[in-house]
């Protein structure tokens, strides 16, 4: 078993026991001893779901209302005609034909890839290389869509995809430790929101169990959310 370092482990005992409030929440994780570099502030939700049903497998895209922090480096899959306007929303690669033939080649300097309806069909020999990467443009994430550079736009900004994994947990980033806690706590309320809103309807009794949130390098601290329950 790994040693805990003296900052994990003066965390630890710092780490508070009852779930709080968003703002205390923020609070908490900024008092914790921190490393040198500026870290992503992370959410878990854990959820009363079975993805083993397609219609509980929660996926999809939202913008915070503060950003993250952090720019994505995103590609784009489109016409000729659309390039130059995807690039100047911020993608570092636009394309068709010439752009697969980079990825066959090994490239795979990017974080997200946008692609339009009609450029499926070209990149479907890409799909055995960008789906176990979670690169593969899908519907459901926003990722697919007739409106490339806006979609570019707002992914490069910092756009948060995410999908339930198999235990029914939600991992997000909503935003860096150097935010202000009442920032955090906007981003936060809004990303949840966003989940909540998500229920399916095949869902009985509790949907969130449980909403925790944590520093790159520190401990989790429950956030106090009224039970979700429907019968």
């Amino acid at each position: 078993m790994a040693k805990l370092s003296k900052r994990a482990r003066a965390n630890a005992e710092k780490a508070p026991k009852d779930a709080m409030e968003p703002v205390a929440a923020f609070q908490t994780l900024k008092a914790f001893k921190a490393p040198k570099f500026d870290q992503s502030v992370e959410v878990v939700m854990h959820l009363g779901i079975d993805t083993k049903h397609a219609d509980q497998q929660i996926r999809g895209s939202v913008s915070l209302p503060k950003g993250i922090g952090k720019a994505k480096k995103v590609i784009a899959f489109c016409q000729p005609d659309v390039v130059a306007k995807a690039k100047e929303a911020g993608a570092v690669e636009a394309g068709g034909e010439d752009l697969v033939q980079k990825i066959e080649g090994g490239w795979f300097d990017f974080d997200v890839a946008i692609a339009s309806p009609d450029m499926m069909r070209v990149l479907s020999k890409l799909g055995k290389v960008l789906g176990p990467k979670g690169l593969m443009p899908s519907p459901k994430n926003g990722t697919v869509t007739p409106k490339v550079a806006e979609a570019v736009g707002e992914f490069a900004a910092g756009k948060v995809e995410y999908r339930a994994d198999k235990g029914g947990n939600i991992h997000a980033i909503i935003g860096k430790m150097s935010f202000d806690p009442a920032d955090l706590a906007e981003n936060f309320e809004h990303f949840v929101g966003t989940i909540e809103k998500q229920r399916p309807t095949s869902v009985k009794g509790e949907y969130v169990k449980s909403v925790t949130v944590s520093g790159t390098m520190t401990p989790g601290v429950r956030i106090a959310r009224a039970a979700s329950v429907e019968s």
